[in-house]
C-alpha cells in the first residue's frame, strides 16, 4: 500500500503543476485584454461640446443642457501646436477644408490708403520783411483762401520807409527830369525793393498815383486753396523769412498706399491706378502712379506708393480712407479667404488638417488682399488641407485645452 502511494505520488505533482501553468497563461491573457481597456480609458474623457467645463469618466448626459457627451481623446490634444476633435465637435464646430492648389494671381491689388495733400502743390507764405501782424484776415486753418485776397495787415515803419523813397524818386523825376541826375535808374531801383518786399506792381501803381504812404501793408494771397498751416496771430511779430502760413492747392491730390516688396516686379509701376472711396463701390478716379519709395518702412517692411489723382471737382478731401487698385502681371501662387488666416501681433497663422479628426497649427507669411482673398507667401504648400471655416473656434478650443494661444507654441 504504502508503495502505491510512493508511486503515485509524481503522478498528482505533475497534475498540480499543470494546473498552476494553466491558471497563470489564463490571468495574464486577461491582463492583457484588460490594459488596452484601461488605457483607453485614460487617454479619453467625455465632455459636452457646448459646455467644455462638463469632464466624466463615461457617456452620459450634459447636467446643463441635458445633450449627449461626446468622446474626446487626451493624446490628441497634448503636442504643442496640434488639436484633435472628434466628428460631433467638427460638425459642431463648421470645420471646413480645402486642398491647397496654386493659381493664376495677380490680375489686380487692392490696396488700402488714404488721400493726402499734394505737397508739390503747397505755397509757404512767408514774411518778405520784419514788422508786427496788426490784422489776420483768415484764422482757422482749413479756411478757402481765393487767388488776391488779402491775408494780413504788417505794421512795418521799415516798410514804410522804403514807400517813401519811392514817392520821393517819382516826384524828383518828374521836377527834374535828367537834367543833372538820372532819377530812372533811382526810381527802378526803389520800385524793385517794395517789390522784393512784398508789394505788387497793383500796389505800386496806386501807391505811384496818390502819393500817401501808411506803416500798415495789406499782403494778398498769390494762390487759390485751402489753408493747411496758420503760424501765426494777430499782434504778433514776426522775422524776415518766417512762414506764416500754407496754401494747399487740392486740385490735384495723392492717394498713398503701402505694398509688400514682393509685389513691385508684378506691379506696372508706370501704368493707373483705381481710386474707390471705402465704404462704396463707386470709382472715384484714376491716376497714374507717381512714385513708389524705394525705402523700406523700418517698422511695417513695406513700400510707399504715391497715386497722383485729379481733384478740379474738389470732391476729394485729405484723410478720406480708399481703395487703390492696381493692375499687375499674372503669376503663380497660393491664396486663401481671408477668415481661414488668424493674424494678431505674433504674426498670420492657419490650421493644417494632417488626418481625420487631427489639425496642426502653423506660422505663415502673407502677402496682399484681393477681394475676400489673401496671397500666402511662404508657409504652405500645394495639396495640403486647410482649416478655411472655423479656424477661429479651433484656436479658442486650442486656448481652452492648453491655456495659451497656438502661436507661443511657434519660435521666430
Amino acid at each position: 500500500m504504502i508503495m502505491k502511494m510512493i508511486t503515485a505520488k509524481p503522478y498528482h505533482i505533475y497534475l498540480l503543476l499543470i494546473g498552476v501553468l494553466l491558471f497563470t497563461v489564463v490571468a495574464c491573457n486577461n491582463n492583457n485584454n484588460k490594459q488596452p481597456k484601461d488605457t483607453a480609458q485614460q487617454d479619453t474623457y467625455y465632455t459636452c461640446s457646448m459646455h467644455p467645463q462638463i469632464i466624466e469618466h463615461g457617456p452620459g448626459l450634459c447636467p446643463i443642457c441635458h445633450m449627449d457627451l461626446i468622446q474626446v481623446h487626451r493624446n490628441g490634444n497634448n503636442a504643442p501646436g496640434t488639436l484633435q476633435l472628434s466628428r460631433e465637435q467638427e460638425i459642431l464646430a463648421n470645420i471646413q477644408v480645402d486642398t491647397v492648389k496654386e493659381k493664376n494671381l495677380g490680375d489686380e491689388t487692392v490696396l488700402t490708403g488714404r488721400l493726402v495733400t499734394d505737397e508739390e502743390r503747397i505755397s509757404a507764405i512767408s514774411a518778405r520783411i520784419s514788422g508786427r501782424i496788426d490784422k489776420l484776415y483768415f484764422r482757422n486753418e482749413g479756411d478757402f483762401v481765393q487767388q488776391g485776397a488779402p491775408l494780413y495787415e504788417l505794421y512795418s515803419e521799415e516798410l514804410n520807409n522804403a514807400k517813401q523813397e519811392y514817392i520821393l524818386a517819382l516826384e524828383k523825376k518828374e521836377e527834374l527830369g535828367t537834367a543833372t541826375i538820372d532819377f530812372t535808374q533811382l526810381l527802378e531801383s526803389a520800385r524793385h525793393k517794395l517789390q522784393l518786399w512784398g508789394l505788387s506792381d497793383k500796389q505800386i501803381n496806386t501807391l505811384a498815383k496818390e502819393r500817401k504812404t501808411s506803416p500798415l501793408t495789406t499782403f494778398y494771397s498769390p494762390v487759390s486753396g485751402y489753408i493747411s498751416t496758420l503760424a501765426t496771430t494777430e499782434g504778433s511779430y514776426i522775422m524776415e523769412g518766417g512762414t506764416l502760413l500754407r496754401i494747399a492747392d487740392l486740385s490735384s491730390i495723392w492717394a498713398e498706399a503701402q505694398l509688400y516688396a514682393a509685389q513691385l516686379p508684378q506691379v506696372d509701376l508706370d501704368g493707373m491706378a483705381i481710386v474707390t472711396v471705402q465704404g462704396t463701390t463707386e470709382t472715384v478716379a484714376s491716376g497714374h502712379i507717381a512714385f513708389v519709395n524705394p525705402e523700406l518702412n523700418t517698422g511695417t517692411r513695406l513700400n510707399l506708393l504715391r497715386v497722383k489723382v485729379n481733384n478740379t471737382s474738389g470732391l476729394l478731401r485729405p484723410g478720406t480712407p480708399v481703395y487703390v487698385t492696381l493692375r499687375q502681371q499674372p503669376y503663380k501662387g497660393i491664396s486663401l479667404p481671408i477668415d481661414a488666416v488668424l493674424r494678431d501681433s505674433k504674426g498670420a497663422a492657419i490650421w493644417i488638417k494632417t488626418a481625420a479628426g487631427k489639425y496642426q497649427h502653423r506660422m505663415v507669411k502673407t502677402g496682399p488682399e484681393t477681394g475676400r482673398q489673401i496671397t500666402i507667401l511662404s508657409g504652405l504648400t500645394a495639396g495640403e488641407q486647410v482649416v478655411t471655416s472655423g479656424a477661429y473656434l479651433l484656436q479658442s478650443e486650442y486656448i481652452f485645452k492648453h491655456g495659451s494661444s497656438a502661436m507661443t507654441a511657434h519660435t521666430h
